[in-house]
């Protein structure tokens, strides 16, 4: 038995894995999904500690058998988990990858294709600052049209301190990694995700068909995947 531990991407909060969670636990696994601090001057390592806390109150203090999943911008914490405390494996689900010891917006500067997030889908913004058509067309857009509404309604601002921070690790932990990679995905670069698990973090690497979110739209066979993973 492992503990999953779910961290969701920007905009989202925990509620995100609600369809995956029972998955999991069907499966005989243990699962915690934190909400991440989103408000201005959080990190990658506060969100790091965050994780880090709810692992703990999980009953995950003392063990090794902890598997991060990251799912977009929450990529960017997962490597600093790593370097705090044992982990099993580091799943990059459709995640941004950061770089030790450089400030991520400088390294999108020079890979163009990491975020394909179209913004130029109109819409009026929402609380989170995103219209719906934009977030469907981004985020969900193989989900049913009432859990992609409920979703969207739940979203909130993101801080974009882990863009603009120098990554807070100065290696990578040596750590086995995976990165499963959406084919269908709009909001991050496909030919990025390929290049960097080749060149840059050697990660096995999953392709799966769907959108950003298979937590939503493919719930058990992304459950399969991280068991078996």
């Amino acid at each position: 038995m492992s503990l999953f531990a779910l961290i969701h991407g920007g905009a989202h909060g925990g509620w995100c894995w609600e369809r995956l969670v029972p998955e999991l636990e069907s499966r005989g696994h243990d699962t915690v999904a934190p909400d991440l601090p989103f408000d201005e001057g959080a990190g990658a390592r506060a969100w790091a500690r965050t994780v880090i806390e709810a692992i703990g109150a999980a009953g995950g203090a003392g063990s090794e058998d902890v598997v991060i999943v990251g799912h977009s911008l929450a990529g960017m914490c997962l490597p600093v988990i790593a370097t705090l405390r044992p982990v099993r494996r580091m799943v990059f689900l459709g995640a941004m990858v950061p770089v030790p010891g450089r400030v991520y917006s400088e390294y999108l500067a020079e890979n163009p294709d990491a975020v394909t997030f179209d913004g130029s889908v109109g819409g009026t913004p929402g609380a989170s600052g995103l219209s719906w058509e934009a977030a469907r067309h981004n985020f969900f857009h193989d989900v049913d049209e009432e859990t992609a509404r409920r979703a969207y309604e739940r979203l909130r601002p993101t801080s974009l301190t882990v863009f603009t921070e120098m990554c807070p690790i100065d290696q990578w932990p040596d750590v086995p990694s995976t990165y499963i990679l959406m084919k269908d995905d709009r909001a991050v670069g496909q030919e990025w995700s390929r290049r960097v698990v080749r060149q840059r973090i050697h990660a096995d690497l999953i392709e799966l068909p769907g959108s950003h979110s298979p937590f939503y739209s493919r719930p058990a066979e992304l459950a399969d995947v991280l068991v078996k993973i």
